[in-house]
């Protein structure tokens, strides 16, 4: 087989797609995003990942089957100018309206080109408790067993502790930032915990010895959870507008659901509501479950 795959961001999104490369077999060729480059690189000798500017090198052969996971006219459009058997996702008709494949159906009816239209699809996406994995195995004729991510070597930058808190949430989904970060943080301090909360670095790699460095993360749906669900650091996430039953826990992860999880859920304002709708209580009970749940002697005597 010769496979090409386009996913392009968020990071997130990119690290959670990798336990395809588990299954799939042959030459494998990966657009992405510029910044994502790194955590593709060196993941498999089979495995070539150009950033979406250098999207001409994928030109060079034809492809047995093509995954195009964005919903975007522009990778679309691209997909026009490519030798391939088979499409997998979206892709442009010949009205030029974006479309998705019939066997891709399982993802792309939750999504913004859904054929439902945006209202039903979030509603969809609500009701929907497969997760992102098993709805794209799914539609590629593969049975999602846990596989896991595949991530690169990190870049160490000697922050470690108990605790690793991802107070960041990034500009699209800004409701993801939970208020009480702070809050959180003197609680735990209080206990003699080592808590750290998680630096801005100039490379991901970097990021990614971060979150393993902790024996547990606490933030929102985002990269570093992604991260730590990669490397099988326990996490505790906090779910306030996104769907908590799209990601697959690795038997590492304790999830929170906001109670207004339903009145915002996929959206993409503000509302102070939802920033506030979790307690810190249980927040800090869900995380020293899970330090309890492998406790060292110093954490114990910590705790003690």
């Amino acid at each position: 087989m010769n496979v090409l795959i386009i996913k392009l961001g968020a990071t997130g999104d990119v690290v959670r797609t990798t336990p395809l490369l588990r299954r799939l077999s042959g030459n494998i060729t990966w657009l992405t995003d510029a910044k994502n480059t790194v955590v593709l690189d060196g993941l498999k000798n089979d495995l070539r990942s150009f950033s979406w500017e250098e999207r001409q090198k994928a030109l060079d052969g034809c492809y047995d089957l093509v995954i195009n996971l964005e919903d975007t006219l522009d990778t679309a459009q691209f997909l026009r100018t490519l030798r391939c058997q088979k499409i997998f996702g979206a892709y442009l008709d010949g009205n030029n309206t974006l479309r998705y494949t019939e066997d891709s159906s399982r993802w792309f009816d939750l999504s913004l080109i859904s054929s439902y239209g945006p209202r039903e699809a979030d509603r969809l996406k609500f009701l929907n408790r497969r997760t992102y994995q098993e709805l794209i195995f799914a539609g590629l004729s593969l049975r999602f067993a846990g596989d896991r991510y595949l991530l690169p070597d990190a870049i160490e930058t000697g922050l470690s502790g108990d605790v690793g808190i991802a107070a960041d949430s990034g500009h699209v989904w800004p409701m993801k930032k939970w208020a009480y970060y702070g809050e959180l943080k003197e609680a735990l301090d209080d206990t003699g915990l080592t808590v750290n909360v998680l630096p801005e670095r100039p490379s991901l790699l970097e990021h990614l010895a971060d979150v393993r460095n902790h024996r547990c993360l606490v933030g929102g749906d985002s990269l570093p959870m992604h991260f730590a669900l990669g490397t099988r650091t326990p996490c505790v996430t906090l779910f306030t507008c996104t769907s908590p039953w799209e990601i697959y826990d690795y038997g590492v992860q304790a999830k929170i659901v906001s109670p207004l999880l339903e009145k915002f859920f996929y959206k993409r304002g503000y509302d102070e509501h939802a920033t506030r709708a979790i307690t810190v209580d249980e927040v800090f009970e869900a995380i020293m479950a899970q330090l309890n749940r492998n406790r060292t002697p110093a954490a114990q005597a910590a705790l003690s």
